[in-house]
This record gives C-alpha cells, structure tokens and sequence, in this order.
C-alpha cells in the first residue's frame, strides 16, 4: 500500500502510523526528504480542503490544552473527527522542546476518532511550527474534519495562526487587564471570536472582561470597518466577532462555542469570504516557502560561506557595522562581494 492509499483509505491503525511518518517526512530538512515530501503532498492535494481548520491561542496557563480536550470530546459526540497540531516552544538555550502538551489531553489522545501531533517551534515566529500548513493538510486528506491548531502561548506574538486557519480564537483569562491591555494585545485584531476561560473562578472579573474585550473589538470594528449605507445593509450577511464565557475544566459553555463557531462558518461560506481567506492563505504560504527557500540557499552558499568568518569578526570587534556586513553577504551571494571590506 503506498503512502496515499495508507493515509487516504488506510484502517484505523495503519492510517495513523501514516499520517506520523508523513508529518515526520515534510518536518525533515533533508534535501532528498524535502523532495518526497513535496511529492507526497501534490498527491494528497485533491483529497484536503473538506475540513474547518480551527486556530486557538492565549497566554500560558489560559488552559488551552484543557479546553482542546473537551472541545475534542464534545465534537466527536457529535461524529466528527478531530486533529489537534500543539506548537511547543524551543528552547534558545537547548534548542529543544518537551512537546508535552499531549499529556495533558490524556482522554482525547487515546480516542480512535482523534489524532494529536506536538511539533516544536524550532524558532519560527509568530507561535506555530514551519510545517504546521503541510501537517494540517495530511490530516485533513486522512478525513478528519476538524483541525485544531494550538499555538505557542506567548501573549501578544501568535498571529501566524490566524493566516492558516479558517477562524482564528483567543482565550483570555477573566483578569487579564483593562481596556487598554485589550486594545493593544495584536492578537485582538484578528480574533473572529474570544474566549474568557476560567469564568467560574471570578463570575464579576470575567462579566467586567467581557465587557472591555467588546468594547475594544467594537472600537477595532469602527476604525477598520467603518459602515457606510451599503455595508448597514450587508450587516447581518457578516460574520461580527463575540465575546464568550466558557469553564472548560467544568465543561461549561462548550456548546455555546460550538455554536458560534457552526454559525461563523455559516456566515463566511455564504457571503464568500471563506474561500476568499483560503485563497490568500494558499499565496501567503507560497511566498513564505520562498522565504524559506531563499534563508537556506543564502546559508549554505559558498561565497556567503567564505566570507561570513571574516565579517562575524569583524562585526564582533566592532570595526564594521552589522548593516554593512549584512549588504557585503547579500552581495557575496550574487557575486557583487566587495574585494576587501575595510
């Protein structure tokens, strides 16, 4: 059975094992490996696109990985299958990751209709992992119809998320600040819908939350989309992002959420703007490829090579100023490089 066969129409195991080594292909920097990938993924191609691709982000300690698991539970209630793709930040130190967010998820990991992948951050910014795009796609040709993506939780940083999902949700915690911290948290501005977590623990902090998060979404709505007499008519066609109180550790408000979230891609299915995100999403993730493609010809070019020790030192000492050096290599690699670099 090919690799297709295995995770397009594989049993329940099989599939599995699949769908890990797939991930673990497309996550390789390997040259050869980058080109089976690459083919693998053309293949799979015409199977994906038939899930709803679902961003979550939030601080440290919001309870994402438990809201993950009880959303998990509940959509497989309801028939669906469930992918979860947790980013877990590398250490600059070490360069490792603990990826231990599945152990956190001890009853969804286990379940036969629910596939966890941690992968690390591996210095990519913006809160997911270089490959989370390909890994989504894997799942999604594997049949899950929910993919779950979880970001690193850095506070204000974790906006890659919101450019490879269709709706992008923040948890808050019901005392996270006041009108200005949720003004200028740059998440806010792309949320589609906001979770106030952990509302059982302060019913009046999470009440008074609420109402500051809508008033800075209403503020965000106003500047960007200031409504003239056509859009006033357009504006139960439109998707407006809310504000929720939910207790994922008691499993209340998940349904609401649910809710929400059916009726948001309802909305966005409608009036088109679904398959206009996934078009720019698809433009987006090419010219990050190239991005990427360009970083490692720069690094591993031979000119670049032979003159990057005498800069570093240079820049190290501090006779030449890193913007210099920084044009000499970029010049070194079209064979521009200056002679000597004083």
């Amino acid at each position: 059975m090919s690799a297709v066969d295995a995770i397009v129409r594989g049993e329940a195991l099989v599939q599995r094992r699949a769908i890990a080594k797939a991930i673990t292909l497309l996550e390789s920097t390997r040259a050869d490996h980058r080109a089976q990938g690459d083919e693998l993924l053309t293949a799979l191609l015409p199977y994906t696109g038939k899930a709803f691709r679902l961003g979550l982000s939030g601080v440290p300690g919001v309870g994402k990985s438990t809201f993950v698991e009880v959303l998990g539970l509940y959509l497989i209630a309801q028939g669906h299958r469930v992918a979860v793709l947790t980013i877990d930040p590398s250490s600059t130190v070490s360069g490792g990751s603990i990826l231990g967010d599945k152990t956190r998820m001890e009853h969804l990991s286990v379940h036969e209709r629910a596939y966890i992948r941690p992968s690390p951050s591996s210095g990519t910014l913006g809160g997911v992992a270089e490959k989370t795009r390909e890994a989504m796609l894997v799942c999604e040709a594997a049949g899950y119809d929910v993919v779950i993506v979880e970001t690193v939780g850095v506070g204000q940083s974790e906006t890659a998320v919101a450019n490879m999902t269709d709706m992008f949700v923040v948890m808050q915690l019901p005392n996270a600040g006041d009108d200005l911290q949720a003004i200028k948290k740059g998440v806010m501005e792309l949320a589609d819908l906001v979770v106030i977590n952990k509302a059982d623990i302060d019913a009046d902090a999470a009440m008074r939350a609420e109402a500051q998060i809508q008033s800075a979404m209403r503020l965000f709505g106003l500047v960007n989309n200031a409504m003239g007499s056509a859009q006033a008519a357009d504006f139960d066609k439109q998707w407006h992002p809310k504000v929720l109180q939910l207790s994922a550790l008691h499993n209340k408000g998940v349904d609401a959420f649910w809710a929400a979230v059916t009726q948001f891609r309802s909305l966005q299915s409608a009036n088109g703007k679904l398959a206009s995100r996934r078009q720019h999403q698809s433009l987006a993730w090419m010219w990050e490829r190239i991005d990427a493609g360009l970083k490692h010809a720069f690094r591993h070019d031979q000119a670049v090579s032979a003159l990057l020790p005498t800069l570093q030192a240079q820049v190290e000492s501090g006779h030449l100023p890193a913007s210099t050096a920084a044009r000499n290599l970029l010049a070194a690699q079209s064979g521009r490089a200056q002679v000597a670099i004083k």
